[in-house]
């Protein structure tokens, strides 16, 4: 059994010296940095966006590894789209974190700039603090244009012969 594992994971105190806030930053672009400096260890990043989660009492993001957990500060949303590809009638997503999932268009909002952001981790409700929101990259945004479309003046998605409204 991991420690995270343990009903009262979240409760246990840091380890001695040591504070579960922390100065790893999240920006607005999916880039974590740790005192200012960017964390360029691509394996290390990919980890990181895999330990995202919210604390179950407070609700903060946190990093948790199942081993120990540490607070972070997340500038816009904890989750990035960096593509997408067409899966019959849907459109699936890929995460930041090496994850695909299935787009869920209306579910989907326009963020200041225009930029897109959806819910995401639907499927783990209740685990970790899920469902999420991710915002689109601009070159997946721009990846939607082929299936783009407007029907009675409303946005929706092509996708095979589904069509799709965006929220």
């Amino acid at each position: 059994m991991r420690p995270g594992d343990h009903p009262e994971f979240f409760r246990f105190p840091a380890p001695e010296g040591r504070s579960r806030e922390s100065t790893i930053r999240l920006d607005a672009n999916g880039v974590f940095t740790h005192d200012g400096a960017v964390v360029e260890h691509a394996g290390l990043a990919r980890a990181m966006h895999s330990w995202i989660r919210r604390h179950p009492e407070d609700g903060r993001f946190i990093l948790s590894n199942g081993y120990d957990w540490t607070y972070l500060t997340v500038d816009d949303a904890p989750f990035t789209v960096r593509g997408l590809r067409p899966d019959g009638d849907r459109l699936m997503l890929a995460l930041d974190d090496e994850t695909e999932e299935a787009w869920v268009p209306e579910e989907t909002r326009v963020g200041e700039g225009g930029a897109l952001y959806t819910r995401v981790k639907r499927g783990l409700e209740g685990a970790g603090g899920a469902p999420f929101e991710a915002k689109f990259t601009r070159h997946a945004q721009t990846g939607l244009e082929p299936y783009l479309a407007e029907v009675d003046g409303r946005p929706v998605v092509r996708v095979g012969g589904a069509l799709r409204r965006l929220a």
